[in-house]
This record gives structure tokens, sequence and C-alpha cells, in this order.
């Protein structure tokens, strides 16, 4: 595949992606844009973006694209334009799993939300004993919690994996020659450690979906 046929493919990558989101905006409702209103649903430096709305992320892959058109053009490295492509490619996937995950963020936040009341009804020890049932519920609702709790485990990893990555992306262009190569390698290293965890993470919001789907034997 040439240089050409490459930036066709990831523009054509890049509508699909846009109707997507598009769908995606239009389908939120008030009170789900008012629950993500202040939530990172990314790390900063994957995309500078917070809320539920996903259309800015959709302009910033824009300038990604454009800006390796230009680096194409001016025939620059084979290593700049690597890590180039590599940063639009995780764009892509974390934008790709925003848009399937939507329920999820939300749910997450209303999780936090009911164990920081838990927690706070439990120091005041006000709360009145639950029916003889209650511990049943409990117990169906722990696997749950342990997932939700994983899944934060994984993604501040991800953040955290996403920052190095950014430090040593800075360091580029401070570093000699010699030393250029060595660091390249090890963002290379460190973007695959990222998509080990990322992996991880669709792996958690599957058990997810599939632990909270509605079981037919509810409807029966």
């Amino acid at each position: 595949m040439n240089a050409e046929q490459l930036i066709h493919l990831l523009r054509q990558q890049l509508h699909q992606v846009e109707q997507d989101v598009l769908i995606h905006d239009k389908q939120l409702a008030p009170k789900q844009r008012k629950s993500l209103e202040n939530v990172e649903r990314f790390n900063h430096n994957v995309f500078s973006q917070q809320g539920a709305a996903l259309r800015p992320c959709v302009e910033q892959l824009r300038q990604d694209l454009n800006q390796l058109e230009k680096q194409i053009k001016l025939n620059l490295a084979k290593s700049t334009i690597e890590l180039s492509c590599q940063r639009i490619q995780d764009r892509f996937t974390a934008l790709k799993r925003a848009l399937l995950t939507t329920n999820i963020n939300l749910k997450s936040v209303a999780q936090a939300k009911a164990s920081n009341r838990a927690r706070y009804a439990k120091k005041q020890q006000t709360s009145m004993q639950q029916s003889e049932f209650g511990w049943l519920a409990g117990n169906i609702m722990k696997n749950s919690h342990q997932l939700y709790d994983e899944l934060n485990k994984h993604l501040n990893w991800a953040k955290k994996f996403e920052f190095k990555i950014q430090q040593m992306e800075s360091n580029l262009d401070l570093c000699h020659a010699a030393d250029k190569i060595k660091l390249q390698n090890d963002i290379l290293l460190m973007h695959r450690r990222l998509g080990k965890c990322r992996k991880a993470i669709s792996y958690i919001e599957e058990r997810i979906q599939y632990f909270e789907r509605p079981r037919r034997s509810d409807y029966r």
C-alpha cells in the first residue's frame, strides 16, 4: 500500500466513524449528557475532550490525518510517520471503544455515586436492616462490583501508559540522534503494552455487558 492509498483508506475510516458519532451524539438524552459532562472519557494524550458527546474527537482525528498527509508530502523520516500512524490508530481505537461503552460509562458513574452513598450510610450506621432477602441481592451484584473495580483499575493503567508515551514523545526532539532510535523503540513498546491493556479493558466491558444483560427467565 502506497502513501496515497493509506491516506484514502484512513479518510474512509474517518468518514464511517464520523457517521457513527453523529448518530451516537444525536441519541444522547439530556440526562445522559448531564451525567457525563465532567467525566474525562479519554486520557488527554489521546483526546482533549470530556463529556458524553464525541464529535470533538472526530475533528481532532481529521487534524491528525491532515498532519500525516503533510509529513508524507515533506518526505519526513519513516519513524516520524510510523509514530503518527500509531497515534491515529490509537485514536481510532479509543473512539470506536467509546462509541460502544457510553452506557457502561453511565453505569460506572451511577455505581460510583451509589458506592459513595453506601459508604456514607455505613459510617453513619443509621440505615435500617434490610429484608431477609437483602443479602441475596448483594451476592448477585458482587461480581458486577468486582468487574467495575477491575475496569477502573485497567483504565487507570491505560492512562499511565498514555502519559508515559506523551512524556517520551516530548523528549524525542530533545535527545541526540544516537538515542532517538532507542527512545522510538521504547515508545513503540509502550504502545504495545497500552494495546494489551486496552484489549483487557474491552474484554472486561464485554463481561459487564454479558453480566448485566437481562436473562430470558427475567421475562417469564
